[in-house]
């Protein structure tokens, strides 16, 4: 397989048409069935507000570094604001169709540990005509680089034909989320993307890869496009372009949390990479990474160019890591079924001691991190004599032990939040701890994690060192 590498995407320069919508996620506790229906009660204690349908695209090329402009329709309520604010603060320009006489497009999601239990649609048919949308659209052709059109079937894109013609004529690429079981509308369009189950409900079952291949053939050609990307879930993807044999790519191995907003992810990646030069193949593959990241998140999300990069390395090196690099290659690891065991320590001067508990650690799992104060938080705890080795060569040397995966520094007096953010599989700690004192296991535990104490060897400790030299 051909090296991907990430394009320019702070040049690239897209307009998103489509249905906007609120996404709204209500997170709770759920211990009891309720005594009126054979349902769980949830205790929320938490809620959550984001653009979702088009507003997610729009958010997804702005996440990329590029410039999103999104038109859309909304009614003038509390939810468009909302939709508003948060886009605007995200640098999204705004290009909103309102209307006094719709609700905005709202769906409510009840979750409860990190499981979708229920999804409330609050909606109305959309009044938007064709001619607000043409000269919303022909006010931003000429400063644009392609355009998206994010159809979830709730009647922005009730008539497409125009939008398609007047970009072609501008000649900007434009690419298509398709819903319905009517896709000739999407005749002219430079690629669509729908899923496995859209593309079924148009050409019929596909029992083979070679019927997929051959009714894709068939329809791309029929709707004159230049390419047919089919999203295939846990069997990846498949592109097929005109005069080019069929590229199927194998999903990425990623831990699955929530497919919502992948096709988000897959349309912005895909034309964010084409607007600003790579080709078909490279846009794609891109577009695949991308995807596998997003489903590893909750609800409708985005990915970044770092988050990217990262993803794109064939081999994630083990060394001295960020929060949000580690993050990452936790999430890598454990979706190849590692085992994550986490530690922390000021490590000041490397003794026999320190390598026997992170060997024994280490055993534990397929992974260790080891967190490490920085000089600051070692001051607070062991005196402003301390420590006799600066961070850089205190991680330098952990990151050189074999037993040693992953080091990363942290700044508060423990490491509670990182633990809580990377959420190891196993915490451990050297020692004389009462379990209850190890900071972060709670959210260990939480997550069905475990939380164990290591012996120290006997005898060994920095501080004895450091007496025996000031001794001398």
């Amino acid at each position: 397989m051909m090296q991907v590498y990430l394009p320019p995407f702070s040049n690239a320069r897209i307009l998103i048409i489509g249905d906007v919508m609120l996404d709204r996620y209500w997170h709770g506790t759920t211990s009891r069935i309720s005594p009126e229906a054979p349902v769980p009660i949830v205790h929320i204690n938490q809620q959550e507000e984001r653009p979702g349908g088009a507003g997610n695209v729009a958010l997804n090329i702005a996440a990329l570094g590029a410039q999103a402009t999104l038109i859309g329709m909304t009614g003038i309520d509390a939810a468009a604001q909302t939709i508003l604010t948060q886009l605007t603060e995200k640098q999204v320009q705004c290009r909103f169709i309102q209307s006094a006489h719709i609700p905005t497009i709202t769906k409510l999601r009840i979750l409860s540990r990190h499981q979708q239990l229920i999804r409330l649609d609050f909606e109305e048919p959309l009044l938007a005509t064709n001619d607000e949308l043409i000269a919303q659209t022909q006010a931003c052709l000429s400063q644009v680089d392609a355009v998206i059109l994010s159809d979830y079937g709730k009647g922005t894109l009730y008539n497409p034909a125009q939008l398609i013609q007047l970009a072609k004529a501008a000649h900007k690429p434009i690419f298509i989320d398709p819903k319905g079981r009517d896709f000739t509308k999407y005749t002219g369009a430079t690629l669509i993307t729908p899923n496995l189950s859209e593309f079924e409900a148009i050409v019929g079952h596909c029992a083979q890869q070679a019927i997929l291949v051959e009714r894709g053939e068939n329809l791309r050609n029929s709707l004159q496009l230049d390419a047919l990307l089919i999203t295939r879930s846990e069997q990846g993807m498949t592109l097929l372009q005109r005069g080019k044999p069929a590229l199927h790519l194998p999903t990425q191995a990623r831990e699955v949390f929530d497919v919502t907003g992948a096709g988000d992810t897959v349309i912005s990646v895909l034309a964010t990479s084409l607007a600003v030069g790579a080709d078909m193949v490279q846009a794609t593959m891109l577009a695949n990474v991308a995807a596998g990241l997003v489903i590893a998140k909750l609800g409708a999300t985005t990915v970044n160019p770092t988050e990217l990069a990262y993803a794109l390395q064939v081999d994630h090196k083990n060394g001295i890591h960020h929060a949000d690099s580690l993050q990452l290659a936790v999430q890598i690891a454990k979706s190849k079924g590692e085992k994550i065991v986490m530690t922390n320590g000021c490590f000041d001067i490397l003794h026999a001691g320190h390598i026997q508990y992170l060997t024994q650690a280490r055993q534990l799992g397929d992974r260790l991190i080891v967190a490490v104060n920085d000089d600051q938080s070692v001051q607070r705890l062991k005196g402003n004599s301390r420590p006799i080795n600066p961070l850089e060569h205190r991680m330098a040397v952990l990151e050189a032990l074999r037993c040693v995966d992953w080091v990363i520094p942290f700044s508060q007096d423990t490491p509670r939040e990182l633990i809580c953010q990377i959420l190891p599989d196993i915490l451990v700690k050297g020692g004389d701890y009462q379990l209850h004192e190890i900071a972060g296991n709670d959210c260990v535990l939480a997550q069905g994690g475990q939380v164990r104490v290591l012996d120290f060897l006997s005898g060994c400790s920095t501080s004895r060192i450091i007496g025996e030299l000031n001794a001398q």
